[in-house]
């Protein structure tokens, strides 16, 4: 093997077009049979390798594409079906995969919960009493496909089996051990059917390294690759991981495998101070993540060289892996139709095709031993220079500083919650168990269309505003009809939660075809924070007057928040995203305080992502927190005691930093609870929170309609640990996603289950 050698950990599934979102959801919409969903998909998944071959990676991943999710598959490929599904065993059908994934009429779907602290979802495995057996060898079958198809040899990817079971869930977390040590007999015959194939390299996925371990964990890893090794002694192993830097390296880097992937992005400082202070076993290949696999900016390759050579010189006798420092997947694939971006802008993008062009270039300047080659020396000296050209350009200058912010607004709330509530319950006299719902309604094919002819110009801001505007009295009157104490507009003006605030901000950008996958066939286009953050003028305030003139009942104002707005954009890396966080909730203050002068006295500022953002680590935690809060609090602060302020979050764990969310100090926060089975009302039966809570009732990621009794069942449970009086009933998020009819039914059957749980209450 050559010393240095180009490698890619995965690649954006969804294709440059989202081709691979529309044919899932052609499928799922009975416009496409079994054999045309496949056979495109085998199109889409050849013509990405393809892509990765023709830009030098020499190291290609496979069974990185999925149908919808890599843990879903490696769940599959183990036959841990949970019994609510039906499985029989053999291999398993389309139907069973995907109603895992979204729920059928029969079966809730499972959690659904954030790789690690990005904003990508994963389908949480449910081990219980399952018993794993293989069903097929994914890993096996994806490298034979390439192998016959395109005639190459490919690196078939794995999640490790730590990693998978410390995801996983329905099992007491003393069995961990247990637990990897059953599933290891698979990964021991795929990893022995691999080598007998002959295959090179295998990639197996430990990201959960990089977390908080334990010794016995370590031992455990151990143990697990030792025997992994004796499977398939000729196999090479790269033992993967990625956001952050590693835990006990000393014991990692003499593991029985043939390469150690670290992240010198994320995790650069620890990861590089290891191996530095510490040795390098010369028998092993580094995997070298330098790129970034994270954000969308272009690299300065001069300080990517000379890492590089700080990295040679720590471990000058082994293979050199140039690689990204995660898969690809979390960035768009191109910037080639990002035609309306000013060129400065575009210029320091570099999105996955790109970015496998920069590993390409790195590797081959190592490969020559020569940096000053007229062609390379000017696609290095040209990085350099547009990155001092963006980072002094007129956007960038002259940031107001969190000190001075802080001598402008408030950063909390002096008067005590309850003193607050109460006078909030006198001026909205709320029923018990108010209901309402978090924001978004269904945007129909309509609405999106709408959208589209007055993007285009073929509609005027007037013909706009008026279909807007009936869009919002349509659902006010289904809210009233259904019974809703508390009502929402709609966001029908708003293509995402985050984009339509960064289109109105200063300092954002935008992609036309910027689209990164969010959960299953679910899409996001992030905007791009390139420069200083600013309020310009209200951004919500027509639409919520409007709707509010509508109805004597409250309606919500709704914001996303602070740090949602930053962990769901790509963000300016020339400052601390502690600073970016403070300018977005400066700018999102000036937004309440507008709402709040026209008379809206309910708002809600949304944190989905707070608990996304906490570092792996958690002896990092605290830093983290303390600012995140601190920028909720400056964006909300700033009202009338009469003011209700609401928040929202999502998809997350929070037993273990129910301490912050106290610190939001918001008057009402609504969490999800219903894909977790109720899990996060144990938080609260070992935890007193005293504000206004609303634990979300049902799924709205899945087209199933609940039923009465499930609702009934998970409102009960949460009124035994928190107090009627401050328990708020609601979906568990937007209804954006879904449809008109689907959506009616299942509000329908809340409003009811509500009406039980109260009638309950008041005999």
């Amino acid at each position: 093997m050559e010393q240095f050698v180009a490698s890619n950990l995965g690649f954006p599934r969804i294709g440059e077009n989202r081709e691979w979102k529309k044919t899932l959801e052609a499928y799922w919409a009975n416009k496409m049979d079994e054999a045309t969903l496949e056979q495109e998909m085998k199109s889409l998944r050849l013509d990405q390798l393809k892509q990765q071959q023709e830009r030098g990676i020499s190291l290609i991943p496979v069974n990185t594409f999925t149908l919808y999710d890599q843990m879903l598959d490696t769940s599959t490929m183990f036959g841990l079906i949970p019994e609510r599904f039906g499985y029989e065993g053999g291999p398993v059908t389309l139907n069973t995969y995907f109603a895992m994934a979204r729920g059928s009429k029969d079966a809730v779907a499972c959690e659904m919960t954030k790789w690690f602290n990005m904003n990508y979802h994963y389908i949480v495995p449910e081990l219980g009493q399952l018993k794993p057996v293989l069903t097929i060898n994914r890993p096996l079958i994806a490298y034979q496909e390439a192998k016959s198809e395109l005639g190459i040899a490919t690196k078939p990817v794995l999640i490790g089996p730590y990693t998978y079971v410390k995801l996983s869930k329905g099992y007491p977390k003393e069995q961990l051990s247990e637990w990897v040590h059953t599933l290891l007999l698979l990964y021991q015959t795929i990893v022995a059917e691999l080598q007998a194939e002959g295959v090179s390299w295998v990639q197996i996925d430990e990201p959960s390294l990089t977390g908080d371990v334990t010794a016995e964990e370590i031992a455990l890893v151990r143990e697990c690759y030792e025997q992994l090794h004796q499977s398939a002694p000729e196999l090479n192993i790269m033992l993967q991981t990625y956001f952050d830097s590693v835990e006990y390296y000393s014991e990692l880097i003499h593991l029985p495998v043939q390469g150690i992937g670290l992240d010198f992005v994320h995790g650069l400082e620890r990861n590089l101070q290891a191996l530095e202070q510490g040795s390098f076993p010369t028998d092993k290949a580094l995997g070298v993540g330098i790129i970034d696999g994270r954000n969308i900016w272009r690299s300065n390759l001069q300080t990517k060289l000379q890492l590089l050579q700080r990295i040679q010189a720590a471990a000058p006798d082994s293979t050199l892996i140039i690689q990204p420092s995660c898969s690809l997947m979390h960035v768009p694939v191109s910037t080639e139709r990002e035609v309306k971006l000013e060129p400065l802008l575009k210029q320091n993008l570099a999105f996955a095709y790109e970015k496998l062009e920069e590993i390409q270039l790195l590797t081959r300047i190592l490969q020559n031993n020569d940096s000053t080659a007229m062609d390379t020396f000017s696609q290095i000296r040209h990085s350099s220079e547009i990155t001092e050209q963006l980072n002094f350009s007129s956007a960038r200058r002259d940031a107001e500083s969190e000190q001075s912010l802080l001598q402008r607004y408030k950063i909390s709330r002096t008067t005590p919650f309850a003193t607050r509530y109460q006078l909030q319950q006198e001026q909205f006299k709320l029923p018990l168990l108010p209901t309402t719902t978090i924001g978004s309604f269904p945007q129909t094919a309509e609405v999106r269309k709408a959208r589209q002819l007055w993007r285009k110009g073929e509609w005027t801001d007037t013909q706009y505003t008026e279909f807007i505007q009936d869009q919002i009295r349509e659902w006010i009157t289904i809210q009233e009809d259904i019974g809703l104490d508390v009502l929402v507009h709609g966001e029908f003006e708003r293509t995402d939660m985050v984009e339509y605030f960064g289109e109105k901000l200063a300092g954002f950008a935008f992609t036309t075809n910027g689209w990164v996958q969010s959960y299953g066939s679910r899409c996001v286009k992030p905007p791009i924070i390139y420069g200083n953050v600013a309020f310009q003028s209200p951004m919500t305030v027509q639409e919520t007057l409007f709707a509010q003139s509508l109805t004597k009942k409250p309606v919500k104002g709704m914001l996303t928040g602070p740090v949602t707005i930053l962990n769901w954009s790509f963000v300016r890396d020339d400052i601390p995203r502690k600073d970016v966080t403070m300018q977005i909730a400066a700018a999102l203050a000036e937004e309440v305080k507008a709402l709040e002068e026209a008379g809206i006295l309910m708002i809600q500022v949304d944190e989905p992502a707070l608990r996304e953002g906490l570092p792996l680590k958690k002896r990092d935690w605290d830093n983290y927190l303390e600012w995140a809060v601190r920028a909720f609090l400056l964006s909300t602060s700033n009202v009338q005691d009469t003011t209700q302020i609401h928040t929202h979050m999502c998809y997350c764990e929070f037993h273990d930093m129910i301490d912050a969310i106290k610190a939001l100090d918001a008057d009402v926060i609504s969490i999800e609870s219903s894909r977790s089975n109720a899990d996060i009302i144990e938080a609260f039966e070992s935890n007193v929170y005293d504000k206004g809570i609303g634990l979300g009732v049902y799924d709205i990621h899945s087209p199933r309609v609940p039923r009465m009794d499930e609702l009934d069942g998970m409102i009960n449970r949460a009124l035994r640990v928190l107090p009627s009086e401050l328990f708020w009933i609601n979906p568990d998020c937007g209804l954006k996603t879904r449809g008109m009819k689907e959506t009616c039914e299942a509000l329908i059957i809340m409003v009811q289950s509500a009406n039980n749980a109260r009638q309950r209450l008041l005999k």
